[in-house]
């Protein structure tokens, strides 16, 4: 296991409230978790610290090793190689991590008790479902850069989830990114005003066709 640093939960916490496709925005569009990573628990908001796991696919020994050492606010964070033949968590370890403070998951594989996961509360991001069990043998690595739909995570990084995906924003550039997304949350949320008051100015429309020679 590699050594890392968490974010602040300040910091943390500041990316509660914005929406991940204005994360993303921010982030040139390109960094998102892929549309494969779909929410299995509801609506609720993931958002937390990233705690990597690379494990053989099918196999789950590693993610146990890694709620034994998650921190309350950790999303514990799984490169399964996107296999959905066998599960890699299911209710028994969801109710474990809910007493650890875990803050979610994110399974670039499969899960199970998918109707335990829907009730539990606690954020679950997968790429299906399987009643099918893990594998307990290993070998595998907690804490070292993983790949999960596409997307790069290290431990460390600030983990955000809602209805439209998941996404990482890397701890070295979170404060950058921040500034950013506040700023066009805040431009957004204006837009959304003059909408509803019928002053909206749609001449950009026109603006942008005669640049593009339209």
């Amino acid at each position: 296991m590699e050594g890392f640093g968490r974010p602040s939960k300040e910091l943390v916490e500041k990316f509660r409230t914005i929406p991940t496709a204005i994360v993303s925005d921010n982030m040139h569009r390109v960094f998102a978790g892929g549309t494969g990573l779909r929410p299995f628990h509801g609506d609720a908001m993931m958002c937390g610290s990233a705690l990597t796991v690379r494990t053989r696919p099918g196999d789950n020994l590693m993610v146990h090793k890694a709620l034994d050492i998650a921190m309350p606010g950790d999303v514990i964070v799984v490169d399964a190689s996107g296999d959905l033949t066998n599960a890699i968590i299911g209710e028994i370890m969801l109710n474990y991590a809910i007493t650890r403070g875990v803050a979610g998951f994110v399974i670039d594989g499969a899960v199970r008790d998918s109707g335990a996961i829907a009730k539990g509360g606690l954020p679950v991001y997968a790429r299906g479902v399987t009643h099918r069990g893990p594998y307990k043998d290993g070998p595998g690595e907690v804490g070292v850069p993983v790949t999960v739909g596409g997307m790069v995570v290290s431990s460390g990084d600030i983990m955000l989830g809602d209805e439209d995906g998941v996404l990482a924003v890397p701890q070295s550039h979170a404060e950058e990114i921040l500034a950013l997304a506040l700023s066009q949350q805040g431009r957004e949320a204006g837009i959304l005003a003059s909408i509803a008051d019928g002053t909206v100015d749609r001449t950009w429309v026109d603006q942008t066709l005669r640049t593009k020679g339209l």
